[in-house]
C-alpha cells in the first residue's frame, strides 16, 4: 500500500552531526518513534497526519550514533491503536527498547500480556486536539485501572493552557503519570510564572507524576541554532526544563522525539539536541539521574 506524505512535511535530519556532549554509559533515549514503513505497518485509516516512513533499523542506527544505549518507543498517533509497528521494534531490539503502546476498550488482557511480553510498560493518552479525536474519560479511566496490575504507567499529552480541566482526571489515575514534552507550556511567558507554576504544583503534590523535559524545538518561540546561534539554540526552554531537573531529579526524563512529527519551521539536528541536555542538567548527578538511573528505574525494573 502507498502512502503519500502530508503537504509540507518535514522529513527528519539525514545526517545529525556527532554530539559535543558525551553521553553517560547506559544513557537512555525515553522518547522516540516508529512509522512504518507504511507498506508494511500501514498507516490508519484515522490519522491525522501522514508521515515520512521511519523505520526501527534507521531508529537504531540513529540510537548508536548518538551515543545511546537503549530507547523507549512511543507509538505514534498515526499508526492508531494498531501497535504492530512498535511491536515489531521491539522484538528486534535485542531487549534494548521499551514500549508505550497505544490501545483502546476493546483490547483483550492476551493482547496486553502479550505487549507486556515484548517490552511495552505503559500507554499513551493523548489530548492534543489537533492530533487525536477525544476519548471519553471514563473510558481511559477503565484503560488505565486494566494496565495498572501489569506495572504499567501512563503516559500524557496535552497543552499547559488545558491543565486545569484536565487536573482531577491525572491525579485520579491509578498509576504512575509521566506528562510528555514538559506539558507543553508556552515558553513566551515567564517560567516562574502562574502557568507553569500550576504544572509545577502538579509535580509537587503528585509524587507519581513524572515528566519528559524534552522537545525543545517544539517548544521554542527563540529557536534553533540557525536562527539563534549555536550556543544560545533554544535558550527559551532553558528555565522550564532546570526548573523541573532541578526540583524533581528523580522524575525527570529525556528523549529526542524522533523523527519530529509535525514540526512546521524547522527539521532539528539530532546530535545538536543531545549537546542541549547539559544547559538544562548541567552536574554529572543530574546528567546520571535523567538519562540512565530513572528511565532504567520506570521501563526496565518494572
Amino acid at each position: 500500500m502507498n502512502f503519500e506524505m502530508t503537504p509540507g512535511w518535514l522529513p527528519f535530519h539525514p545526517n545529525p552531526s556527532p554530539p559535543r556532549f558525551r553521553l553517560p554509559a547506559g544513557s537512555v533515549d525515553a522518547h522516540c518513534h516508529v512509522f512504518g514503513p507504511g507498506n508494511i505497518f500501514p498507516y490508519a485509516a484515522t490519522r491525522k497526519y501522514t508521515p515520512c516512513d521511519a523505520s526501527r533499523q534507521q531508529l537504531f542506527a540513529l540510537r548508536d550514533r548518538l551515543g545511546f544505549e537503549r530507547n523507549v518507543i512511543v507509538q505514534a498517533t498515526c499508526h492508531g491503536t494498531d501497535n504492530s509497528a512498535l511491536m515489531d521494534a521491539l522484538r528486534h531490539s535485542e531487549g534494548r527498547a521499551r514500549g508505550v503502546a497505544s490501545v483502546s476498550r476493546s483490547v483483550s488482557d492476551r493482547e496486553l500480556l502479550a505487549m507486556h511480553e515484548a517490552g511495552v510498560r505503559a500507554t499513551r493518552f493523548n489530548f492534543v486536539r489537533r492530533l487525536v479525536d477525544f476519548t471519553p474519560k471514563d473510558e481511559l479511566m477503565e484503560i488505565a485501572a486494566r494496565i495498572a496490575p501489569l506495572g504499567w504507567h501512563v503516559v500524557v499529552y496535552f497543552e499547559a493552557i488545558d491543565l486545569p480541566e484536565l487536573w482531577d482526571f491525572f491525579t485520579g489515575l491509578p498509576t504512575v503519570v509521566v506528562v510528555d514534552h514538559m506539558g507543553r507550556p508556552d515558553v513566551g511567558k515567564p517560567a516562574d510564572g502562574p502557568e507553569f507554576d500550576l504544572f509545577m504544583r502538579l509535580m509537587r503534590e503528585h509524587p507519581n507524576v513524572w515528566s519528559k523535559v524534552s522537545c525543545p524545538e517544539r517548544l521554542s518561540v527563540s529557536g534553533p541554532p540557525a536562527l539563534a546561534g549555536e550556543q544560545r539554540a533554544y535558550r527559551d526552554v532553558v528555565p522550564f526544563a532546570q526548573r523541573l531537573v532541578s526540583e524533581f531529579p528523580d522524575r525527570v526524563l529525556w528523549g529526542t522525539d524522533w523523527p519530529h512529527p509535525n514540526l512546521k519551521d524547522h527539521m532539528p539536528d539530532d546530535g545538536l539536541l543531545v549537546d542541549f541536555i547539559p544547559h538544562i542538567a548541567p552536574t554529572a548527578d543530574a546528567q546520571q539521574q535523567l538519562l540512565v538511573e530513572n528511565p532504567m528505574q520506570l521501563y526496565w525494573q518494572a
